[in-house]
This record gives structure tokens, C-alpha cells and sequence, in this order.
């Protein structure tokens, strides 16, 4: 059985484009033993195999997915934010820059092994204060990386060079040709 370790229902959607069936466990892990990792573009690859281990060690018969996302706009690693304030913050740093995406995931069976990362760049738009406002007020975004959601329906981002659903949280395409060959 197919267990995917995150509770995010974008990665639900998403894997429900590659397998027809899997179920979620949503993993009991501290992230912040993830605060000595030293290089902001391994985090997301640390966050994601200590997800993985940590169902993997009580589901060994079967095979586990997890995945993280992280934002990285001038060096500095963008997360979930933790109110309104910390939302606007994050937009208006990433306004009319380019940042980076970095999705990890570990993917663990008895067969295999395999954590990979994959990096989008989104572009943003010049965002006015108004319209970071009023996004956050519309998309209320404090479970997404960086503040925002690609799939918003929002004039937020100006380019995507990359794979989208990478942005989006979960790197289907790379997915598909490394753990779920067709």
C-alpha cells in the first residue's frame, strides 16, 4: 500500500493524478529539529526524509511518499507564515522578484530508495500593498510555503520556469519518471 506522509490536500490532489490509490498519515514530526540544517536549500530535503522515516518506521511493509516545500527569495528560506502580518511580509519581499521553489521528496519502499529535489523559478508581479492585502484577505494562505498559492486564481505571479506543480507542492512530473513509471 501506497501511504502518502502529508496532510496537505494539494499533494492529495496532486498523487491522484499519478496513483489511484494511496492513503495519508500525516506524520508527528518536530520540524524544528530541522533549525541546524545549514544551507537553506537542504532543508526541504531533511524536512522531507524525516517525514518518510519517521511513517516508514511504522508502516515497513509498505511503501511511503513524503514530500516538503520551501521558498527562497534573497537567501532567506520562506515557510508557512504565522499570521497576516508575517503573510505580508513574505509577499512584499517576493514583489516584482524572482524566487526559487524547492520541492524534496522522499519516496521509500524495501525496493528503493529515492529523495530528490526539484527547482522552479516564479517571477513575480509588482504588488501594490492593496493588492497583497486583499489576497491574503481572499486566500487566507498560512498553509503555503512563501505565503502564496499558485493555483490562486490571484495576478500574483508574472512566470513560472519549471514545472508548475512543483510550485504547487508536489513535483508530479518527476515523480512519474523516477518512482511511478508508466
Amino acid at each position: 500500500m501506497l501511504i502518502l506522509a502529508s496532510g496537505s490536500p494539494r499533494r492529495r490532489e496532486l498523487l491522484q493524478k499519478l496513483v489511484s490509490s494511496f492513503v495519508v498519515i500525516v506524520p508527528c514530526v518536530d520540524e524544528r529539529l530541522m533549525d541546524k540544517v545549514r544551507q537553506p536549500k537542504d532543508l526541504s530535503t531533511e524536512e522531507a526524509r524525516l517525514k518518510a522515516y519517521e511513517v516508514y518506521s511504522l508502516n515497513p511493509d509498505d511503501e511511503v511518499l513524503s514530500c516538503d516545500t520551501i521558498v527562497i527569495c534573497g537567501g532567506e528560506v520562506l515557510g508557512k507564515p504565522k499570521d497576516k502580518e508575517d503573510a505580508f511580509r513574505m509577499l512584499k519581499m517576493q514583489s516584482g522578484k524572482s524566487t526559487k521553489v524547492l520541492s524534496s521528496y522522499t519516496y521509500i519502499s524495501k525496493q528503493k530508495e529515492i529523495s530528490r529535489t526539484v527547482t522552479s523559478t516564479v517571477i513575480f508581479n509588482d504588488l501594490s500593498d492593496e493588492d497583497i492585502w486583499a489576497y491574503i484577505e481572499k486566500f487566507q494562505p498560512f498553509d503555503k510555503a512563501g505565503s502564496y498559492g499558485i493555483q490562486d486564481d490571484f495576478p500574483l505571479i508574472k512566470k513560472i520556469e519549471g514545472s508548475y506543480y512543483n510550485v504547487m507542492g508536489l513535483p508530479v512530473e518527476d515523480l512519474a519518471e523516477r518512482v511511478f513509471k508508466r
